[in-house]
């Protein structure tokens, strides 16, 4: 009986415990690695959230451009956030080799028509608004660099003149330009086709054959020093993509000749194309964020905003402060992740939220004042022989339905191992950077304990951003609703 009476109150008292154990068990949920998480239950796995302090920065570090990259063409007019960008190309195209001679009969050869042809490769912003391009070429007195690579901030104001105008302003639909082209000379698509005037054919076909302009590459820029395309202000609200260094892009010369001096005559073409090794070109990409709401929070001061606001370089970023990690207690970290959300333009909704796209990626690195530079987050962002581990530590661009709205813009990043080691080895608690790359570098320093070599790695726009595209206004540390924050999930020791 005595036995019988032991069961059922350890019976009673197992039920008892599972019931108080469900009740004190909340069910949370979290962004990176959930299912290696074990379950908060408040008393052996609890969770915190620290107070970040945030403020956004001008980016003035100069982002290079290069060749190969998708480069930027046309103006930005109305963005309320971030203000105006205004994006512009100056670039060579050249013969093949040289001596470079017009293939056909000298005498006999008939000028048709000029035309500058642009890879187009995408846009970012509003594809309904048209675009008006000019195309001018490069002063003498003021040639490209063959071998530079440009800031994208480069004033031509100062450093570049403009010559004549090749031909009148032409105007886009932005809709139409991914519209095949077929003829007897192209069978392509996404091409920026730009008609010229006729006398640019003839200087290039008929006055340059007869001299010795295309004898090499150095006196055939004494005679030309390459092509400026700008874009107008207004009624445009669009950075179209263009790649120079794509088969797509090139300086076509129509003509006819007869290559026997007979009646036959034949049509022609000649190309000028990108050369990546000598060709100089800049993207030149200004910001002017007079007036727009970025500019009220753009601060050299300490202060946390509510709101912070993340521009594709060249843009802003985000400086992240976490006071409360350095003293914290030794505990078991489970998951610490840094948690930043897109707080609407609910003014704008319908226009520039699906217009002005976030980045599809954001950098958590930390700055190192001393060499002026990025580095990796220690011991969570790591990079072996196949890249930078972003998918696990986080970054790229994710979507929430919260707070009322269907699909908002998020950004997670994994700061486990980071937070592990301030609470059991006391390691620094850095200041932290958040911002979108296109073209960066950082120097990276391997996970402890192999953490005493440092190395220099390059961030391209394939594990980054294209230049320019992409802005996004988040919440700060103080911000009532989408609030930046750092969730830990622990156990203490």
């Amino acid at each position: 009986m005595h036995s019988l009476f032991t069961l059922r109150r350890t019976l009673i008292s197992g039920v008892v415990l599972l019931i108080f154990l469900t009740g004190c068990t909340r069910i949370s949920s979290t962004d990176v690695g959930s299912g290696l998480i074990p379950a908060i239950d408040g008393v052996i796995t609890k969770d915190t959230i620290l107070d970040v302090l945030t403020d956004t920065y001008e980016d003035f570090d100069s982002t290079r451009i290069y060749k190969s990259d998708n480069q930027l063409l046309g103006y930005i007019n109305t963005d309320p956030l971030f203000g105006k960008t205004q994006a512009s190309l100056f670039f060579e195209l050249k013969p093949s080799s040289y001596p470079f001679y017009i293939p056909g009969h000298k005498d006999s050869i008939v000028v048709d028509s000029a035309v500058l042809i642009l890879s187009y490769k995408g846009l970012y912003g509003d594809s309904t608004a048209p675009i008006r391009l000019n195309v001018f070429e490069i002063d003498n007195n003021t040639p490209l660099e063959q071998y530079r690579a440009y800031p994208s901030n480069y004033s031509s104001a100062v450093n570049i003149n403009l010559g004549q105008s090749l031909g009148p302003s032409r105007t886009f639909d932005i809709r139409r330009l991914g519209d095949s082209v077929n003829n007897r000379y192209e069978n392509a698509k996404n091409q920026i086709r730009i008609p010229l005037n006729k006398s640019v054919a003839t200087r290039f076909l008929k006055t340059y054959d007869s001299t010795n302009a295309y004898l090499t590459d150095s006196t055939f820029r004494l005679y030309f020093s390459g092509f400026a395309v700008t874009a107008d202000a207004a009624g445009a609200n669009a950075l179209l993509k263009v790649n120079l260094a794509d088969t797509n892009t090139k300086f076509a010369l129509y003509y006819s000749s007869s290559s026997t001096g007979a009646t036959q005559r034949d049509t022609a073409v000649s190309y000028f194309r990108m050369n990546t090794v000598n060709s100089g070109n800049i993207n030149q990409v200004l910001r002017n964020r007079t007036g727009s709401e970025a500019a009220k929070y753009l601060t050299t001061t300490s202060k946390s905003d509510s709101l912070v606001y993340v521009q594709t370089t060249p843009g802003t970023f985000v400086r992240v402060r976490i006071p409360g990690l350095q003293s914290l207690s030794n505990r078991i970290i489970h998951r610490a992740e840094l948690i930043a959300e897109q707080v609407p333009d609910d003014a704008n909704l319908n226009t520039f939220e699906k217009q002005m796209v976030p980045p599809r990626y954001l950098l958590l690195s930390r700055y190192d004042s001393a060499i002026k530079s990025k580095r990796n987050i220690p011991n969570d962002y790591t990079i072996s022989s196949s890249g930078p581990n972003i998918s696990s530590f986080g970054g790229y661009l994710s979507s929430k339905a919260i707070q009322g709205y269907d699909n908002i813009a998020a950004y997670t990043f994994d700061l486990s191992r980071y937070v592990q080691g301030i609470v059991t080895r006391k390691d620094t608690s850095y200041t932290l950077r958040l911002s979108a790359p296109a073209n960066d570098s950082l120097y990276y320093t391997p996970p402890y304990p192999g953490n005493t070599s440092n190395s220099l790695y390059y961030l391209n726009p394939s594990v980054g951003n294209d230049v320019g595209d992409g802005r996004v206004r988040l919440g700060g540390g103080t911000h009532s609703r989408f609030r930046m924050r750092l969730r830990v999930i622990f156990s203490r020791i």
